[in-house]
């Protein structure tokens, strides 16, 4: 393989930029809504509300949505979401300037931009395999660099940026937000037109959503590999549900230290995904996949035995490496086994299923620190994330990825030269 097929096209670089544009606007508008929402209640139930809307899109739209990622110009699809989503924060903001914002006007604000974050991320999973001709290496390579940029900004950079913003006003943040869209819609818009995907017969919308359902629950490399983040959202959510009583009752960490202590599983996840790319080649993708599950569950094993802070933040860091490659590998993979039509579509199904598991999650974290301990959860965690890592290890074996990667190559060969040629006059 030569370098040349190894380097990264010039729009990546704009795809990159936009999505940490946008990403560092996300961190902002995570700290900034939840506590622009304190301003106005203590009621917990009014604030979960806040907190829930953002994800009703995906449980409510997930597939559909999908499928209509798949009949639309993915582009354009993201460029207009997000100049959408810069306009939606103005109203919040203008609302919050004229001293009138409401905890229905937040909740609504905070599912529309879910309802943007479900098209704009569909649409750029199903763009990004396009841009790069779908080749297993550099898709590793771009969600890689997508992934660290996306911890860094919206997991180290944008909240403590958030809290500074609001402290200068109630509509800054927002705006701020609202500038990031900005800035990732004009770089989108920028990018080069791929070749879209050959028109399917005509179907309705429910049609085509149930096929891209049944396509990844009939593959069994596909299931597993959307079965890794759903359980994974059930343990996870479980474990974060009592993670700050945890702290405080049992290792003793203020709220200060507990900020630390999430800053220790960002850190492990921006080395997760920077050396997912070398784990995939020296282990091959399946055994690298089942080596992360199993270092994910280890992890939160050795947090719910920790004695004390230093251990749960090794632990907590172990657990985002092992989360930070997975969320490299695995996304990777779908892109280059994938038929381009289907794309959107089974990107938004597997998305659904995580994102349909994490309550359940944090339902089952609340009630077993209620009925037992706030050990307890974390305990379960490890040992569901354990049980799913024996349960999917045969399912995305390594001659299973091998197998599938080389009918996706057979099936790609034909059009490989006219995808080239189309991307080189873009």
């Amino acid at each position: 393989m030569t370098s040349d097929a190894q380097k990264l096209p010039t729009g990546f670089g704009r795809l990159w930029t936009a999505q940490t544009v946008s990403s560092l606007g996300d961190g902002v508008s995570r700290a900034a809504l939840p506590l622009l929402a304190l301003t106005l209640t203590r009621d917990p139930m009014a604030l979960a509300v806040v907190a829930a809307a953002g994800t009703l899109p995906w449980l409510l739209f997930g597939v559909l949505g999908g499928a209509l990622v798949d009949r639309w110009d993915r582009r354009h699809t993201m460029w207009i979401t997000d100049a959408a989503r810069a306009v939606l924060l103005g109203i919040p903001a203008a609302a919050a300037m004229l001293d009138v914002l409401s905890i229905p006007l937040l909740a609504t604000v905070a599912f529309l931009l879910g309802l943007g974050g479900l098209f704009f991320d569909t649409a750029a999973t199903a763009y990004l395999p396009d841009l790069l001709g779908r080749h297993p290496a550099l898709l590793e390579r771009a969600n890689s660099r997508l992934r660290g940029a996306q911890t860094a900004m919206s997991g180290f950079a944008g909240p403590p940026a958030g809290s500074a913003l609001l402290a200068l006003g109630r509509a800054v943040p927002l705006l701020a937000d609202a500038v990031s869209f900005a800035i990732s819609a004009l770089l989108v818009r920028s990018l080069p037109a791929v070749p879209r995907p050959v028109p399917q017969v005509r179907e309705s919308l429910l049609r085509q959503a149930r096929a891209g359902a049944s396509y990844v629950f009939r593959d069994r490399l596909l299931l597993g590999l959307a079965l890794r983040p759903a359980v994974g959202n059930v343990a996870f959510l479980a474990v974060e549900t009592v993670l700050a009583l945890f702290a405080h009752d049992r290792l003793g960490i203020d709220t200060y230290g507990f900020g630390l202590l999430l800053t220790a599983e960002a850190t492990g996840g921006l080395l997760g995904a920077g050396i997912a790319s070398q784990l995939g080649r020296r282990l091959g993708i399946g055994t690298a996949l089942t080596c992360t599950a199993a270092l994910e569950g280890l992890a939160i094993l050795g947090l719910a035995a920790a004695p004390n802070p230093y251990v749960a933040g090794l632990a907590l860091a172990v657990c985002g490496a092992g989360m930070g490659a997975t969320m490299v590998l695995g996304p990777s993979l779908r892109q280059s086994i994938v038929p381009a039509h289907l794309m959107g579509r089974v990107a938004s199904t597997s998305r659904m299923l995580a994102m349909c598991a994490a309550p359940f999650g944090a339902f089952l974290g609340g009630w077993l620190a209620t009925a037992y301990d706030v050990r307890t959860p974390l305990y379960a965690a490890a040992g569901l994330l354990l049980a799913m890592t024996a349960v999917t290890a045969t399912m995305t074996s390594n001659r299973r990825v091998e197998a599938a990667l080389r009918r996706s190559s057979e099936q790609e060969s034909p059009v490989e030269d006219r995808r080239s040629d189309a991307l080189t006059s873009a």
